[in-house]
């Protein structure tokens, strides 16, 4: 499995100097990466179906709240 990132290749490099991994595994995800120019970091993407969830239960709430201080000023 190749790098993804250049901060997973120094985390790899790390854990080979510390002995936890073998450099042969260390190797072989270098030969898979190449010379590839790789990011700093890499993050997940957010997909737009949890995002719309979300955004709509919020709203939700939101009416609920509103509907609840009404009563409670119409009591008064």
């Amino acid at each position: 499995m190749p790098f993804k990132s250049q901060a997973q290749r120094r985390k790899f490099a790390q854990l080979l100097v510390e002995g936890k991994i073998s450099n042969e595994t260390f190797e072989e995800w270098n030969r898979e990466t190449g010379a590839k120019r790789l990011p700093e970091r890499v993050t997940r993407k957010r997909s737009s179906v949890t995002r719309a969830s979300t955004s709509s239960t919020k709203r939700k709430r939101t009416a609920k709240s509103k509907t609840v201080k009404t009563k409670a000023t119409k009591k008064r």
